[in-house]
């Protein structure tokens, strides 16, 4: 294999092992042995099980999302809430990020990673979102955007990490409204309902 394919192969071969055994009882030797090659080939890479892991949080956080500016801070909400919760519904996801957050409380090192990579794709992601709603009218000029993003991310925390239930579609709608609502937008205007013609 070339090298940069012996790279992927590991991150995909640790990504599943780690949703098949969880962070506790992961091991170089599984992840290696899963992406059939040796020991060395990952040392090389990275120093310890810690390095190997945190690597993948910081390249999964900072992959690519599309554009958030469909000319409406509710059509921003509504396309980031799908992409998140298209991503949260994989299997590997679903456990895998609940695994690393019960990990976060006991490992400082996992823990401030986390907040760094995480934190900074918030306020990245969100920062923007909320800066385009300001210059829209939608939200007032003086909205706080770490409040706002907190607003924003914190209800798909508690979903996933406390909760555990699913994001369906019907939850993301109405999380759209709630969320544009307390950052101060204006409550959606109702669409008329369509009556069906007289009969003549």
């Amino acid at each position: 294999m070339l090298r940069g394919d012996i790279t992927a192969a590991i991150r995909r071969a640790l990504m599943q092992e780690l949703a098949a055994v969880g962070y506790g009882r992961l091991s170089i030797e599984a992840v290696a042995r899963r992406a059939g090659v040796s020991k060395t080939a990952i040392y090389r890479r990275w120093g310890s099980k810690v390095e190997l892991v945190l690597d993948i949080v910081a390249a999964a956080a900072h992959g690519k999302l599309p554009a958030l500016d469909t000319g409406s801070l509710r059509g921003d909400l509504a396309l980031l809430f799908q992409v998140v919760a298209h991503a949260l519904r994989h299997p590997l996801a679903s456990q895998i990020i609940p695994d690393l957050l019960a990990e976060a409380a006991r490992n400082p090192a996992i823990d401030e990673t986390l907040q760094k990579v995480l934190r900074a794709r918030q306020q990245e992601i969100g920062g923007h979102m909320i800066e385009l709603a300001v210059r829209r009218g939608e939200l007032p000029a003086d909205t706080d955007p770490e409040a706002a993003v907190d607003l924003i991310v914190g209800p798909l925390y508690w979903r996933l990490a406390i909760a555990r239930n699913p994001l369906s579609d019907s939850y993301l709608e109405t999380l759209v409204e709630a969320v544009a609502v307390g950052l101060g937008a204006g409550a959606a205007v109702p669409r008329p309902r369509r009556t069906a013609p007289a009969d003549r």
